[in-house]
């Protein structure tokens, strides 16, 4: 069967530094050219230089050859994706717990989690901490994830008239995360056991808090403006935005693009009903057709004794 040139998934993934001493995020994307599934693991790290890098370098190293191994059957057992990612971030958990009684001077490193695994248009995905799972939808930005951090405490304060908002905005346990991979109890996490559809045109961000440095409006503003464009220049345009803004105090940033492909077969010209015009001077046929059509159309004139071939006017298929 003849298929699209392009792969089902277009995907990109974007690091920057931002103003700090040392990267503490890690993401891994998989996503081989001709397979309908694909796999994105992120980690935003904690406890300074030498133990939060570490921290997220192993919980996406383990989460990620997880998922690896049992990607083969992601289609065959689609229905035990979920329990395979809360498998791997429990393993992930365990070897952080183990590098830290072997390293009595890590101790307080963890990382957050945010893990993919697509499968066609289904998307199966596993949060825990405060890494943003974003959704662009009809120029709608919305986050998937529930954020484990004070925030949405504090904001609810705003809300509630407790707190000013000057005040939530630069709160300082605004950042505090109520659930992390440290190598103890995971507190909370979350991982649908039903996939989440795609559509054509949804643009998936998975990213490291330090994204939220730009303002929800303000992604979503790129993301619309380019949403037609590959994802390495929406990544591009992203960081662009970052860096406009010169803060010094920039976190980290990590994040992936991702965009669903149609990557289905395709008609090699739109199918309509064809519609014949004969000029009875010199026998010339003009029909709407695709060229399957075509073909036919010139064995029939060849075969009626036409000399001149049928003029086709052809309707390109695709966006």
């Amino acid at each position: 069967m003849w298929r699209s040139p392009e792969p089902r998934y277009d995907v990109a993934t974007a690091l920057c530094q931002g103003g700090r001493d040392y990267q503490e995020d890690a993401i891994v994307t998989d996503f081989p050219f001709g397979s309908d599934s694909g796999v994105v693991v992120l980690a935003d790290g904690m406890g300074g230089h030498a133990a939060g890098d570490v921290a997220s370098k192993i919980v996406v190293t383990e989460v990620y050859s997880e998922l690896k191994f049992q990607s083969a059957n992601f289609h065959e057992f689609e229905k035990d994706i979920p329990a395979i990612m809360t498998s791997a971030a429990a393993g992930a958990n365990a070897c952080v717990r183990d590098h830290v009684m072997q390293n009595p001077q890590t101790r307080g490193m963890g990382a957050t989690l945010v893990s993919l695994v697509m499968v066609e248009n289904r998307m199966f995905w596993m949060s825990i901490g405060d890494s943003p799972l974003y959704l662009m939808r009809g120029g709608k930005l919305r986050q998937l994830n529930e954020d484990h951090s004070m925030a949405p405490q504090i904001d609810f304060m705003v809300q509630s008239g407790l707190l000013d908002p000057e005040v939530a905005k630069d709160h300082p346990d605004r950042n505090c995360l109520t659930s992390v991979i440290l190598g103890d109890r995971v507190a909370k996490s979350d991982c649908p056991e039903d996939p989440f559809g795609l559509e054509i045109g949804d643009i998936v961000i998975v990213s490291s808090d330090g994204l939220q440095y730009l303002e929800e409006p303000v992604i979503q503003k790129i993301l619309q403006k380019y949403r037609r464009r590959k994802s390495a220049e929406i990544a591009g345009h992203l960081l662009e935005a970052i860096e406009k803004l010169g803060d010094e105090d920039q976190d980290n940033v990590s994040f992936a693009v991702i965009k669903l492909n149609h990557n289905k077969p395709m008609d090699r010209a739109v199918r309509m009903k064809p519609t014949d015009v004969v000029d009875t001077n010199s026998g010339k046929v003009t029909r709407v057709v695709d060229l399957e059509e075509l073909e036919k159309a010139k064995a029939a004139a060849m075969a009626a004794g036409v000399k001149d071939e049928p003029s086709l006017k052809l309707v390109a298929g695709g966006d």
